[in-house]
């Protein structure tokens, strides 16, 4: 019998960086619109946005006709605008730059009779250059763009399986376009001292309403300039002492002090003879430790729902 090929593709963030930082900034311009569309949800769950069958999606979003949808499509490597009237409009995602992907999204917008204006410089970023002053000719690669969808696809279908172990209240699985990551988050139930911490060109009240509760997070990411290797990552807020000395697994699995969260990378997960395992097995034995840590009351919170797959 021949091998079981393996679906989760090769991911490096050194080869792929140009095409992370044009999508880092293009999915910042569609999140804000999406945020700025769209009424309040708690934690800012009405901002991200979410993995599909052809790449990234925002959902529906409100306006004044119905509904739209923006559509990163990595197959055809297309921006895809959809409203509920019927109406649509695209453009190639090739040879745009940050400024000309932000004004044809503005142009099309308004051809379709979408009204909106978004704040114009990118969030969680460092020296961040507004939208339409962002010219820098950076090389779209479609190759680069499919692999990063292909591994978010694989990411989703792990982090399902997490979410329904959990029947406490729990986030959606979804891209946040700020810190550009696939992340999921349960919560305890109980709230949580003021978080006091600092993240670039994003409001504190923002941030102290995301962590308003104690939560256990995981989440993909693709890697900066300053961290070039693709990670899967947990953490606990607030960060319990006991919870960094625990003992998580797979054995590659390791405490990064600087970033506050276990880590794993996505080459480990992705070479090993089982990859979704391997993944179930670092995302549940973080839970375990923060939950142990925090003195969740595991009983009531925790579920398994198997016995109804039969």
């Amino acid at each position: 019998m021949a091998p079981k090929k393996n679906s989760w593709p090769v991911f490096q963030f050194e080869e792929n960086k140009d095409t992370i930082y044009l999508l880092h900034q293009w999915t910042q311009i569609v999140g804000k619109v999406r945020l700025k569309k769209s009424l309040w949800q708690n934690h800012s769950w009405h901002v991200s946005l979410y993995v599909d069958v052809q790449g990234l999606t925002t959902g529906l979003i409100p306006y004044e006709n119905g509904v739209f949808e923006i559509k990163f499509d990595f197959i055809h490597h297309e921006l895809r605008i959809k409203t509920s009237n019927g109406t649509r409009d695209r453009f190639a995602l090739g040879g745009q730059t940050v400024a000309s992907f932000y004004e044809q999204l503005m142009e099309k917008l308004r051809f379709l009779g979408i009204e909106v204006k978004i704040h114009e410089t990118p969030n969680e970023i460092p020296n961040p250059i507004p939208f339409p002053k962002n010219k820098k000719r950076i090389m779209y690669q479609a190759n680069a763009a499919q692999s990063l969808w292909k591994a978010l696809v694989q990411v989703q279908n792990v982090f399902s399986v997490f979410k329904t172990k959990f029947t406490g209240k729990s986030s959606p699985i979804h891209f946040f376009w700020g810190s550009f990551d696939l992340a999921y988050t349960r919560f305890s139930g109980k709230k949580a001292p003021e978080f006091t911490g600092q993240v670039p060109n994003i409001p504190m009240a923002v941030m102290q309403e995301a962590y308003s509760h104690e939560v256990f997070s995981v989440g993909f990411w693709p890697g900066s300039e300053d961290f070039k290797t693709p990670i899967f990552y947990t953490y606990c807020y607030p960060n319990y002492p006991d919870f960094q000395k625990a003992k998580i697994s797979p054995e590659k699995a390791y405490w990064n002090k600087d970033m506050g969260e276990f880590m794993l990378s996505y080459e480990e997960v992705r070479k090993s003879s089982a990859p979704s395992e391997t993944l179930l097995s670092f995302l549940q034995s973080s839970y375990e430790a923060a939950a142990k840590s925090g003195k969740w009351d595991r009983k009531n919170l925790d579920c398994d729902f198997s016995h109804l797959d039969k």
